[in-house]
């Protein structure tokens, strides 16, 4: 569960004709008043003079849905941390209620956190394995050392808390500072305002359009600072590339 959340989710034009076939989308449809297209980062729209909800609120009902749903994924890492059962209950409730105000902050922080998704399975690893040594010390279990408690080493809270702040720090700094980590960081942000402006409603403000277009560029200046090897090379990343096009195309004509 955390792995896929941490995984680079931009609304990419595959992604988004995926979003439109799903049920969640066909029964907003036959139920709700929803815009066919996005407007930025904009909940609700206004299409011929009607108020709409844009498929992003339908995005965000989905994910917490699925954030609700999944809840209990994250228990069993929480005590591999502390068996204060009201920490557990306290840090899981305001998961849940920071779930609206953390998804943009967290969209943003991917497109620098290339390798959070490797730092984040370090550390569910190491709390899989603390959980482990856990169970084994106060084993019950018949056929595991005759129902008797297993010699393990003990790691503290301070110890595992330790551990996952040294996987962090090393996962923020090989994102910012390796080569590797810039192209991606550069790519991702191209592709998310590319994305971004083909997503665009006509009736969009100039301003807001500009913004997203100026962006653009700065990205794809960045992709050509790169050394060559980590440029985008024909037959590398056709989508982006196509994606980029698209969205040239689109400022043209709106010019």
């Amino acid at each position: 569960m955390a792995g896929n959340l941490a995984r680079p989710t931009g609304l990419e034009s595959r992604d988004a004709e995926t979003l439109k076939r799903s049920v969640i989308i066909r029964l907003a449809d036959r139920f709700l008043r929803t815009s066919q297209d996005y407007n930025g980062d904009r909940l609700f729209t206004v299409s011929n003079n009607k108020r709409m909800m844009t498929p992003l609120l339908l995005v965000m009902i989905a994910v917490g849905g699925t954030d609700i749903l999944f809840a209990f994924d994250s228990i069993p890492a929480l005590f591999g941390l502390t068996q204060n059962v009201y920490l557990v209950f306290a840090a899981t409730a305001f998961s849940l209620l920071g779930l609206r105000q953390l998804y943009f902050l967290i969209d943003g922080l991917l497109d620098r956190l290339v390798y959070l998704s490797y730092g984040l399975a370090v550390i569910l690893g190491f709390i899989g394995v603390k959980l482990m040594l856990e169970a084994l010390h106060d084993n019950k279990i018949p056929f595991i050392n005759g129902g008797k408690p297993v010699p393990t080493v003990e790691v503290s809270t301070t110890q595992s808390l330790t551990v996952i702040i040294i996987v962090l720090l090393i996962t923020t700094a090989a994102s910012f500072w390796s080569a590797r980590g810039r192209a991606q960081n550069a790519m991702a942000r191209a592709r998310r305002y590319a994305t971004a402006y083909l997503d665009l409603h006509y009736e969009t403000e100039s301003a807001e359009r500009d913004k997203i277009f100026t962006a653009l560029l700065a990205a794809e200046r960045q992709i050509n600072t790169l050394p060559t090897k980590y440029r985008m090379q024909p037959g590398q990343d056709d989508d982006l590339m196509t994606l980029l096009c698209r969205a040239h195309a689109a400022r043209d004509a709106h010019m």
